[in-house]
């Protein structure tokens, strides 16, 4: 079992604290005197901290796009480590914070992630200690492992570039197929319209937006021919971009959903000017 150290998220700068949603206002600069001083005495809960990087035994690797940690005001933690979502429960005492048992799911991922998931759960454990900079914070085990995040404002639905990551049915999320990775993406315009490539084809067609709901109309794209993990792809997303969907985004990731439990997880990519 990984030990989850998604206490991360508990500390943060007071003017970070509006940093939550997708409408949610941002926070003006604080009003501290230290400047770029290190500041440990804040704790902040529901702050959206995205991982930048893990380093153990003097090796950095990068964080994969969407690993993230918050944590809620009764000290329950959950993030994203990449691939797989976990859940722990935290204690807070000063700048320490002891990282308990927590889960995750156990979903395939690609080998390069999964080494990065494997760093990050060894070093969020046991007691780390915490110190935030800005908009940022890192925490260190006694080992001398640590961890770097950055405090992260959520993604608009329109203007961003989605680029699919996970299929979903049910409560089961998989990822997509060999070969048809990063081969997808959508983005939608504030004119109703949505465009972007289904693995293979591009498309264009209509995306009524209405509370927290879209209902796609009619798509149209380009006859191409892709090799079959690409075709397969294609085939998954025309189904679920077709009709009615409830959408979520939290932060920097977009969930789809079709009324018979089919959808997809997307993550924030880039922006279109």
């Amino acid at each position: 079992m990984r030990k989850q150290g998604a206490a991360v998220a508990t500390l943060a700068l007071l003017a970070l604290a509006a940093c939550g949603t997708e409408t949610g206002s941002g926070a003006g600069p604080g009003a501290g005197s230290g400047g770029d001083a290190v500041r440990t005495d804040l704790s902040v809960t529901d702050v959206h901290w995205g991982v930048e990087s893990v380093t153990v035994d003097g090796k950095r690797t990068a964080a994969p796009s969407g690993a993230h940690v918050e944590i809620d005001s009764k000290g329950r933690a959950t993030g994203n480590y990449g691939c797989n979502h976990f859940t722990a429960d935290v204690r807070i005492d000063g700048e320490t914070i002891t990282v308990g048992p927590g889960t995750s799911t156990s979903m395939a991922c690609e080998k390069d992630v999964e080494r990065f998931e494997a760093a990050m759960s060894g070093a969020f454990s046991g007691e780390l200690t915490a110190a935030v900079a800005k908009k940022t914070l890192t925490l260190t085990a006694e080992n001398g492992d640590s961890i770097a995040l950055m405090a992260q404002q959520p993604a608009p639905l329109t203007g961003t570039t989605w680029t699919v990551t996970t299929l979903v049915s049910g409560t089961v999320a998989s990822s997509l197929p060999a070969g048809a990775q990063e081969k997808a993406h959508l983005s939608f315009g504030k004119d109703g319209s949505v465009q972007g490539t289904l693995g293979c084809n591009r498309f264009r067609g209509t995306a009524a937006v209405s509370g927290s709901t879209i209902t796609f109309g009619r798509i149209d794209g380009t006859k191409v021919m892709c090799p079959a993990p690409r075709m397969e792809l294609e085939r998954e997303l025309l189904a679920i971009l077709d009709g009615r969907t409830t959408y979520r985004i939290d932060h920097l990731t977009l969930s789809l959903t079709t009324e018979n439990g089919k959808g997809l997880g997307a993550s924030a990519t880039g922006t279109r000017g």
